[in-house]
């Protein structure tokens, strides 16, 4: 599960977890959400000192304007993935990201979850991150991986 492209770090990093084991990746992205998340990603900015991003947070696509550019980060993650020799698929989610994941945990009989993100404070602080909230649901173990550069 990941909310942005995969960078070159992020793919490499995650495409060596397992050695030379044979893994495929069934990649979930979830475009922005809407302007209530605005205000948890904007003190997140602030507490890894990036003010700038803080500022302009209200200048990121939100919702319906974010799916385009979720569906390019999408397709250049599984291009990525794929280009390092290992077999991706993938879609977007919208509504309920974890109850798609769990489903999808089921569909493919995953052995484990990674989600990949930035870091999000203020969310994990209270364990209402994906991959805390994600431990409780899907029934498989859940690695949480922050994203090594900006995409």
């Amino acid at each position: 599960m990941i909310e942005k492209a995969l960078t070159s770090a992020d793919v490499e990093f995650v495409t060596t977890l397992h050695g030379d084991e044979t893994v495929a990746f069934h990649v979930l992205l979830q475009p922005r959400g809407d302007q209530a998340d605005r205000l948890l990603r904007a003190i997140d900015d602030v507490a890894m000192g990036e003010i700038d991003e803080a500022a302009h947070e209200g200048e990121t696509p939100e919702g319906e304007e974010a799916a385009g550019q979720g569906e390019r980060a999408l397709e250049v993650s599984l291009l990525a993935l794929r280009g390092s020799g290992r077999t991706a698929e993938g879609r977007l989610v919208a509504d309920h990201p974890l109850d798609e994941l769990k489903s999808l945990v089921d569909q493919v009989e995953a052995d484990e979850v990674i989600v990949l993100t930035d870091p999000h404070y203020v969310e994990e602080f209270f364990h209402r991150d994906w991959a805390s909230r994600a431990r409780h649901k899907v029934g498989v173990p859940v690695l949480k991986l922050f994203s090594h550069s900006k995409a």
